[in-house]
């Protein structure tokens, strides 16, 4: 197995401040501080392994820049695959890691390995493009709010691609390609949707909710290589027209073998007297896990019965004549007693699993006035990563708890993306979100849409 090691910079220089005064004007002279750098105990070699993309690379922390006298300073985490950082693009996402007046930025497994395919490395054992490179770091610091901003030294870690199946058993993996507009994250403000291999080389697939507006496809979350649609034909076009979309859910096939591509409304959801009286509300949407090849929704029932159908309409609805795990199209409704259920549903084997489980959701004044109403259900789609999307919030506060109470509830004392149990609660603003909540490595996003 090759190791892909990872290099970032870790001496930082920041600005000092002296006071002088003369003629009662006061004057600050900009100083270097004896000593501000990183307090992360870096790795020697980072292993980067695709199939981790949402766990926790690394957590980069500094000591505070001090200047005599009390200034706010904002930090920024800055990426580049050439060391004289001729390559960064100060708009993209995939070099801006982060910025906080904290004194931590976490960085996820799925970002570095974004940044390594970006400097040309590759995984792939039959291809010749080595799997060991550096990628190249720098912290920005920018003191109070008129500027003065000062880079650290540059430095390097040295990653590499780790050589697996990343699929999970599912033989299916998140591929370079991704979704990026207004009609998905506010053209790179968050990590493009992904597209996955499917079992035809050249032929990828994702599945995603988009608002009203307008996307592309690119690769490695970059505008190097990205297709549009000129003439609105369904043919790609490299560099092409932005391709206007509608509100919903969607399965998007992009065919770069014959430069085609089709987007149609496609969200499977859970509907029944057991869930939504039957259709009186949306249904409870389900969300793709490409490690199980499966899709999988957390939901609080009530005593009655569901079905299972696409699109929020009949034409397409499977039950289970013999409450035997099958699906059949049209079958008999499924019989549900009132709690809170993980259910996935495998349509390549005509099953599903309803388990009774936790359910984490999203509480506060800006979103249910403290749980006025039901909160807002997240998915677990792999281990300890939940995700929602589109949930709309108002101005206020939130936090995020298990099955609608108190005994587990997390907020984010700080404010620096990191949660803790109990902690303080979050500030958001008015708009349309998608969320991720990270049990496993401590962080979440709340990544706005509009």
């Amino acid at each position: 197995m090759k190791k892909l090691k990872l290099i970032l910079p870790l001496v930082i220089a920041v600005f000092c401040l002296s006071a002088c005064q003369t003629n009662d004007d006061l004057e600050f002279v900009a100083n270097e501080p004896d000593s501000f750098t990183f307090s992360t105990t870096f790795l020697e070699n980072y292993v980067l392994n695709a199939s981790l993309g949402n766990n926790l690379a690394e957590r980069f922390t500094w000591d505070t820049a001090y200047f005599g006298v009390p200034t706010n300073v904002t930090y920024s985490l800055q990426a580049a695959t050439m060391e004289d950082f001729s390559d960064y693009v100060a708009t993209e996402n995939l070099y801006n890691l982060g910025n906080t007046t904290g004194n931590e930025i976490p960085v996820t497994v799925g970002k570095m390995i974004a940044l390594a395919h970006a400097a040309g490395l590759d995984n792939d054992p039959n291809t010749e493009a080595p799997n060991t490179g550096v990628i190249y770091f720098r912290l920005l610091a920018v003191v109070g709010n008129e500027g003065l901003p000062t880079y650290s030294n540059v430095q390097g870690l040295n990653v590499e691609l780790q050589e697996q199946d990343n699929s999970g058993g599912s033989g299916i993996m998140p591929s370079t390609w991704g979704v990026v507009g207004s009609g998905y994250n506010n053209w790179g403000a968050f990590e493009d949707g992904v597209f996955y291999t499917t079992g035809t080389n050249g032929v990828y697939v994702a599945y995603v909710t988009l608002v009203a507006g307008e996307i592309k496809f690119r690769e490695n979350n970059a505008w190097d290589n990205n297709f549009g649609d000129t003439g609105a034909d369904g043919t790609l076009d490299a560099g092409g027209d932005n391709i206007a979309v509608t509100a919903g859910t969607y399965k998007i096939t992009l065919n770069l073998n014959d430069n085609t591509y089709t987007k149609e409304p496609f969200s499977w959801g859970i509907v029944g007297s057991g869930y939504n009286d039957w259709g009186a509300t949306p249904d409870a949407k389900f969300y793709y896990d490409y490690t199980t090849d499966t899709f999988k929704v957390g939901v609080k029932l009530i005593a009655g019965e569901i079905k299972f159908r696409l699109n929020n309409a009949w034409d397409t609805n499977f039950g289970d004549t013999g409450a035997d795990g099958t699906l059949e199209n049209g079958g008999d409704n499924i019989v549900v007693t009132a709690g809170y259920y993980n259910v996935t549903l495998d349509l390549n084997n005509s099953v599903y699993t309803l388990e009774a489980g936790d359910v984490f959701g999203i509480v506060g004044s800006g979103y249910n006035n403290w749980g006025a109403t039901p909160d807002f259900s997240l998915t677990q789609v792999n281990t300890d990563v939940w995700v929602g999307d589109i949930v709309t919030l108002v101005n206020g506060e939130i936090k995020f708890r298990v099955n609608n109470a108190w005994d587990t509830n997390y907020g984010d004392t700080g404010a620096d993306g990191t949660i803790e149990a109990g902690g303080d609660n979050i500030a958001v603003t008015a708009g349309m979100y998608r969320v991720v909540l990270d049990i496993a490595n401590g962080t979440y996003a709340l990544n706005k849409v509009q």
